[in-house]
């Protein structure tokens, strides 16, 4: 206890935390280790990122934690749109996939910090600490690499990162191939609004067309992080 009150700073972390993970045990894990190692007064959890999303929209958290490979998103993309919403909250990316090349890749992506999931609690202690000092997180032994050795993904997270919640929630409906008309439905706004966002969207990616929207998109996930990474999170 005692190099807990020291490593932490005193009043840090001390309001809610969000774990977001699509494995229960996992969940019911992290929220033990976040209540034991830190002074959260309330640790919530829930398996979607649209879920964590939906959250955010109310009164932010001192900590989001979140594993990369959710139901409904996998990769980088998904962090950046977390980002966006979470308007200065850290995340701390918690994944098995701990290889160079993802690590640099979520720290690019704007994560304070990544535990490899086989990480002892003394290193979500470590990790907690360094966040409440306004420093970043590695694990030991990290060695900073572009992704893929070439400056691809890490150009197309870098652009991606400049998007608005709302752009980010647009570009992934255009991913999924959905026209303007579609998505004002779904969002509930004007078509003319979703045809902003969209020309505000690939003046901040650099693009011409829809087209070239998606592919910058597609850059930032796995397939081009890590090719031959595996499909658990």
């Amino acid at each position: 206890m005692d190099r807990i009150e020291r490593d932490i700073p005193k009043g840090a972390l001390t309001g809610w935390a969000l774990v977001v993970d699509d494995h229960p045990l996992f969940c019911d894990a992290l929220e033990l280790t976040l209540t034991s190692v830190a002074s959260f007064k309330e640790v919530r959890t829930c398996d979607r990122l649209e879920a964590a999303i939906d959250m955010l929209d109310g009164d932010l958290p001192d900590l989001v934690v979140l594993d990369l490979n959710l139901p409904d998103v996998s990769g980088l993309d998904g962090l950046i749109r977390l980002k966006a919403t979470a308007r200065g909250v850290p995340v701390i990316v918690v994944s098995s996939m701990a290889e160079n090349q993802v690590i640099s890749a979520a720290l690019k992506a704007g994560a304070s910090g990544f535990v490899p999931k086989h990480s002892p609690r003394s290193t979500f202690r470590d990790a907690l600490a360094a966040v409440s000092r306004g420093e970043s997180y590695v694990p030991e032994g990290f060695v900073a690499t572009e992704a893929n050795g070439d400056s691809e993904a890490s150009d197309a997270v870098e652009r991606l990162s400049t998007l608005t919640a709302q752009q980010s929630r647009i570009l992934q409906l255009i991913c999924q191939g959905k026209l303007n008309k579609q998505i004002a439905f779904d969002l509930a706004i004007a078509e003319t609004t979703v045809k902003a966002h969209v020309t505000a969207i690939m003046r901040k990616l650099g693009v011409q067309s829809r087209t070239q929207a998606v592919l910058v998109a597609s850059q930032a996930r796995f397939s081009s992080v890590l090719p031959s990474a595996p499909v658990s999170s």
